[in-house]
């Protein structure tokens, strides 16, 4: 085998330059020298693997070099999808309105509350009537049926962040004591 004649040193002083240019024609920011470093190993698995009746030793580490650091590049990008889909699923626990925060902190709500009799018919369309479609949609879904935000999204075809703004709006109606006199609702407290 031809590598032998040269110590790995006296391949790297020679290719340095073929791993910055990967880099650089690639397009990728190294301020870490990581890419730098995968290029690096690429190049010395390459003269580990390098068969000489099989074709240039200069094109076996360009292909190698610039395969190792797309693969790079793909994994990267995967485990970046997979941390914003966690952010944005703990974003949604926290902001679901179950929550209460403290600091950075945040504590589920205990539901120590009577459950709502679904039996009453007479409160329940009170309750319509005085709510727009939308409120009573997210009423019907979110309390009554116990769909998750994202399923009523679905299902009305709009988005998570409407659904908690109907959702909003609902708790302040029922907030309010004239709103809840006026729907027939005396809460004991």
């Amino acid at each position: 085998m031809s590598q032998q004649n040269f110590t790995f040193e006296e391949i790297f002083k020679q290719n340095e330059r073929r791993i910055h240019y990967h880099i650089h024609r690639l397009n990728i920011r190294d301020p870490h020298d990581e890419y730098f470093q995968e290029g690096l190993c690429a190049l010395w698995n390459a003269y580990e693997k390098y068969e000489p009746d099989k074709g240039p030793m200069a094109t076996y580490f360009n292909f190698t070099i610039k395969n190792r650091l797309i693969d790079r590049i793909r994994k990267e990008s995967r485990a970046s999808e997979v941390d914003e889909l966690i952010v944005a699923e703990r974003k949604n626990e926290l902001e679901d309105g179950n929550h209460i925060s403290r600091s950075t902190i945040s504590y589920p709500l205990m539901n120590n509350q009577k459950h709502i009799p679904l039996t009453n018919d007479e409160l329940w369309l009170a309750l319509e009537k005085h709510l727009t479609k939308n409120q009573w949609k997210w009423v019907y879904y979110y309390i009554v049926e116990d769909w998750p935000l994202k399923d009523i999204a679905e299902a009305e075809h709009t988005t998570v962040d409407a659904v908690k703004s109907w959702g909003k709006q609902v708790r302040k109606k029922l907030r309010d004591d004239t709103f809840r006199k006026m729907v027939g609702w005396e809460v004991e407290t």
